[in-house]
């Protein structure tokens, strides 16, 4: 890659998830492409659809133009319908046509990014059609895929990458909405600290502080006496801020100390991801 150094560590992670995401279904039976995930309503093959789907608007591709099926659950929103139109219009696609129009939108991608030479700042178009910096929506997609391979990865049983490039762009994404969620989502009192310590394949301790405005802030100096200490494993912190499984799924992973009922009201408000 020769992009600017700003975009290159989201570029390195895009790559390497996107590359992970197509190896894991490259040899998959035509059954296994119906497998449920862990993401809401979408199936091994809807991921895949998503990805292809979202990398062709990255490159202009027009949408596809397309009436969803109103008997779909997890379409809620403007955002779920949003998304679910690049999917749905691929819900028929067999095996083979999913790997090689998956193969063919990352080669346009990478030949994309090798070739961009324009500045970090420059407006783009975001996922929703709005306008984003060039940097944001590449960190995004970074973020995106990553998390897609988990959920394949959960699909079918293929564990690994917890570690990777991609899942610290995510872990970074992800605490950016740490303080919302205690100060907004849990209500967390002025003038308290809550702790968050995380260990496993990425280990990390953030403690977020709520002034005496009730305004939040994330941080990694150590605090005396919070109000409550989280304590859980990545992967555990991944599923619940993505909103993959509820809080009372993983109660056996999460240790609360302290207010036992602030650390409850924070987990409940913990899916930071749509």
């Amino acid at each position: 890659m020769t992009v600017h150094p700003s975009l290159e560590p989201y570029a390195d992670a895009w790559t390497h998830s996107i590359e992970a995401i197509s190896e894991l279904v490259r040899p998959l039976p035509e059954s296994d492409w119906n497998r449920a995930t862990p993401c809401p309503g979408w199936s091994v093959r809807d991921i895949v659809s998503h990805v292809i789907g979202i990398e062709c608007e990255q490159l202009g591709d027009p949408r596809p133009i397309h009436t969803l099926p109103r008997d779909l659950r997890h379409v809620v929103d403007e955002f779920t319908r949003y998304m679910e139109v690049q999917v749905d219009v691929r819900r028929h696609h067999t095996a083979p046509e999913m790997t090689s129009e998956l193969e063919y939108t990352v080669i346009r991608r990478q030949r994309q990014l090798r070739n961009e030479k324009r500045d970090p700042a420059t407006m783009v178009r975001g996922p929703l059609g709005d306008q984003v910096t060039l940097e944001f929506a590449l960190r995004l997609r970074a973020f995106d895929v990553w998390i897609h391979e988990q959920d394949l990865r959960a699909a079918l049983g293929v564990p690994g990458n917890w570690d990777s490039p991609g899942a610290y762009v995510a872990r970074d994404l992800l605490l950016a909405g740490l303080a919302k969620v205690v100060a907004k989502g849990a209500g967390a009192p002025p003038n308290s600290a809550v702790v968050v310590d995380v260990h496993g394949a990425l280990e990390f301790m953030r403690i977020v502080r709520v002034d005496a405005a009730g305004r939040a802030t994330v941080e990694e100096t150590p605090s005396l006496g919070p109000a409550v200490t989280l304590t859980m494993d990545w992967e555990t912190y991944v599923r619940l801020a993505a909103g993959r499984v509820r809080p009372r799924a993983v109660a056996d992973r999460v240790k609360v100390e302290g207010d036992e009922e602030l650390g409850d009201a924070i987990l409940a408000a913990f899916a930071v991801t749509p």
